[in-house]
């Protein structure tokens, strides 16, 4: 079976480490980013792909099946809305969007236009999350009544995003996974 043709938008630090993983396994096609420093650097770790700084060229073109969307939080509704209409299926990293309504506005147009919908709750296949899950079905810990979360680190600062847009998601994914 052929592996698919998949594009990066977006090569700061967590697109990077996406061109980097993609390209290992021979389904990078295409990265982009507007900025060319970006871009260069990415397209070291993966120097088969076409790199373009317009998103356009990716979505245009009939070989790339998928789109992986690692840009700025407030970016993720729009390139995945643009990406699902020009028939892409799409991975959004962490928060899918910034609102409820985009979101399910996401979800209906990738059912509309049968297109998978998917976003980047990592931390739910940690061993150490995995490990609590099953401890938590089997019964061992006992029924749940409270969770609790603390952040320890509050990662790279951004300035396109707070740290509840930047950290909760993954805290809230796991929580819900939990339980």
């Amino acid at each position: 079976m052929p592996k698919p043709r998949i594009a990066v938008i977006g090569c700061g630090n967590w697109g990077m480490n996406l061109v980097r993983t993609t390209a290992a396994q021979g389904s990078l096609a295409m990265i982009c980013d507007e900025n060319e420093v970006l871009l260069k650097k990415a397209a070291s770790l993966a120097p088969d792909a076409v790199e373009t700084t317009k998103m356009s060229e990716v979505l245009e073109n009939p070989a790339v099946e998928a789109v992986m969307v690692a840009t700025p939080s407030p970016y993720h509704f729009p390139h995945a809305k643009s990406a699902i209409l020009a028939g892409k299926h799409v991975y959004v990293e962490k928060p899918l969007t910034l609102s409820v309504r985009d979101a399910e506005e996401l979800v209906a147009l990738a059912e509309r236009h049968k297109r998978i919908l998917m976003v980047g709750h990592l931390l739910k296949y940690h061993p150490a999350v995995l490990h609590i899950k099953k401890m938590i079905d089997s019964g061992e810990l006992g029924e749940l009544y409270y969770v609790y979360s603390h952040r320890l680190n509050l990662g790279v600062i951004r300035k396109e995003e707070n740290a509840l847009w930047s950290l909760a998601p993954h805290d809230i994914s796991v929580l819900l996974f939990f339980i």
